[in-house]
């Protein structure tokens, strides 16, 4: 299927020192009236595949919207000339706005794939089972949990797989993260797989505040 995807990205005078989390925050506040960007109606969750991605790559913030998301980004990218995470603020010197749309879904050929940011697969009942195993057996645990979330967003997505997805992890990395104050365990690595997955989309838990960021190697 092919998904309408809007990359933002900001870019100020000095390197933006924040997480995605802040990221996230301030566009919420700004602008609380579009639920898509902060995931929530009248104070309830919206249980579904973030629509609105947020990322800090480099120092420098981007923003995926998919479909409706990117409606609601064409709407407000321009709306406001300073940005503050945290306690900082930094004028907007420059932003790249790009418009397009892009394949997500089964396919013949193997793509292949890194997290750009770490990836949440684990929860707490995985996690002890994940630490004793052996790593040809956290390989196997890895690739089925990969496979359910790649199958998870497509639900979330409206996108039915009609093929047996074909995938590998190749060498991952535990890597401790801190998601809403919490010491939580990333993992970094690279994979293949027989679906085409756009640049920077998330994959796994909190892909909303930065988490499970995909980026295609060539």
């Amino acid at each position: 299927m092919k998904l309408k995807l809007l990359r933002l990205t900001l870019h100020s005078d000095a390197p933006m020192r924040g997480d995605a989390t802040k990221l996230r925050g301030f566009f919420a506040t700004s602008f609380n009236e579009y639920a898509l960007l902060h995931q929530h109606v009248t104070d309830r969750l919206i249980y579904r595949y973030p629509l609105i991605q947020y990322k800090m790559l480099g120092g420098s913030p981007l923003v995926l919207g998919i479909n409706e998301g990117a409606d609601v980004l064409k709407e407000i990218y321009d709306k406001f000339d300073e940005i503050r995470l945290g306690e900082s603020s930094y004028s907007i010197m420059e932003r790249g706005v790009t418009l397009k749309s892009e394949e997500f879904g089964c396919c013949d050929a193997i793509h292949s794939y890194r997290f750009s940011t770490p990836w949440l697969a684990l929860s707490q009942e995985n996690y002890p089972k994940y630490r004793e195993a052996s790593w040809d057996d956290r390989k196997d645990l890895l690739r089925r949990i990969l496979v359910g979330n790649i199958l998870s967003a497509s639900k979330g997505l409206g996108y039915v797989a009609t093929q047996h997805i074909r995938l590998e992890v190749g060498r991952m990395q535990d890597e401790i993260c801190l998601l809403k104050g919490m010491k939580v365990t990333g993992i970094r690595g690279e994979f293949t797989a027989s679906f085409a997955i756009p640049e920077s989309m998330g994959l796994g838990k909190s892909v909303s505040r930065g988490f499970g960021a995909v980026t295609r190697l060539k």
